[in-house]
């Protein structure tokens, strides 16, 4: 397709070029999709990254059912994403809280990623919330880099296999479907 609509594709290279000579049964954004690609738990992120710590914060925030909140807090404590944290109110008996760990926060960059997505594909009279970098007041947003700091659209970018894949695995398995 070469329409004025379609950016390059990600350039598939050496085993994985033929695509039906190989599978992405390993593939890393399929393992991450299934650990927090429900709508609760990018929503609880997001209220997450926006300071929630408290089981009622989660509850108020997202408009979550309390039942459905508690699962997917559990989820993502047992995942590695969040961690409980000890909190007491003057007074008050001691209570757990949530607080990301350097895993979740990782998932900076993709949760921005989509509410910058969103704000430019879904939201017709504007962002409903502006991000700005603190330090200078400009607009946040997320680039695709390389590791010698090159901004990298699609095109511009080769997949190969990785060594997530196994002796057995190389030629049929990917861990990533980019």
């Amino acid at each position: 397709m070469t329409d004025a609509t379609h950016l390059p594709d990600v350039h598939l290279r050496g085993v994985l070029a033929d695509r039906d000579a190989w599978s992405a049964e390993l593939c890393s954004m399929d393992r991450a999709v299934q650990l927090v690609g429900r709508r609760s738990d990018l929503l609880l992120l997001r209220e997450a990254f926006y300071g929630s710590t408290r089981f009622d914060e989660f509850v108020r925030r997202t408009g979550l059912s309390e039942p459905v909140v508690a699962a997917r807090l559990r989820r993502l404590v047992a995942a590695g994403l969040l961690v409980r944290v000890p909190y007491r109110e003057a007074g008050e008996r001691e209570r757990l809280g949530y607080a990301l760990t350097p895993m979740g926060d990782e998932l900076l960059g993709p949760v921005v990623g989509l509410l910058r997505w969103g704000d430019r594909w879904l939201a017709p009279d504007g962002p409903p919330i502006v991000l700005e970098h603190s330090g200078c007041g400009a607009a946040v947003d997320v680039t695709i880099r390389c590791a010698a700091g090159h901004t990298v659209g699609a095109g511009g970018i080769d997949a190969r296999v990785g060594p997530g894949v196994d002796r057995p695995h190389r030629g049929r398995a990917v861990p990533g479907d980019a």
